[in-house]
């Protein structure tokens, strides 16, 4: 049977335990309150209400894991694209944001099992990959191959405004074949 003492003495225990784990917190709380995720927790009604959708945080996961040296995603250029004379009906694209230049385009067809093809800049070099499934598969976030990398679309939100194509929040997982992996956030948008 536990004494009073005991029983004072878990319940400071379990106080400093709360209090510690509250400072290691890396966001105020004032901001946990105000914040909107997509895990099912939403903004109060009036914060909600006067900020619309919640911003997209940057995120980005250094390379973790393999031969130590980074996974390099570099921005396409028009140049770039034209060279690749992708082809397609319709096509997806991966940005860091809605301003900044794709990491990852890719075109396929609709109602198609033929793959979808793309490309993505790894360093200073232009590499093409593939996804199954054609353009359909690639709407709702994918997995794309190509030489020594796997690279994974996740959405992570709702779309971000009107119109027949608006971009949605993603992730873009870039798995090395040495075992390295790096994360990046953005946004995925899909079209014509």
């Amino acid at each position: 049977m536990k004494t009073r003492q005991d029983l004072r003495s878990l319940f400071l225990s379990a106080t400093a335990i709360a209090l510690a784990l509250s400072a290691c917190s890396s966001q105020p709380a004032d901001d946990k309150a105000a914040s909107a995720s997509y895990d099912g927790s939403v903004a109060p009604e009036s914060k909600a209400a006067e900020t619309g959708p919640p911003a997209i945080k940057p995120v980005d996961i250094p390379t973790r894991g393999g031969d130590g040296s980074p996974i390099e995603l570099a921005a396409l250029t028009e140049a770039d694209v034209g060279g690749a004379k992708l082809t397609g009906e319709l096509g997806c694209s991966f940005a860091a944001d809605a301003a900044a230049q794709p990491l990852l385009i890719a075109k396929g067809n609709v109602a198609s099992q033929d793959p979808a093809r793309g490309i993505v800049k790894v360093g200073s070099t232009t590499e093409t990959i593939s996804a199954n499934g054609g353009f359909d598969a690639m709407a709702k976030g994918t997995k794309f191959f190509g030489k020594g990398l796997q690279l994974r679309v996740a959405l992570t939100g709702p779309a971000q405004g009107d119109g027949e194509s608006p971009p949605r929040p993603a992730t873009l997982t870039a798995d090395r074949a040495d075992g390295a992996q790096r994360v990046f956030a953005g946004l995925w948008q899909c079209g014509p």
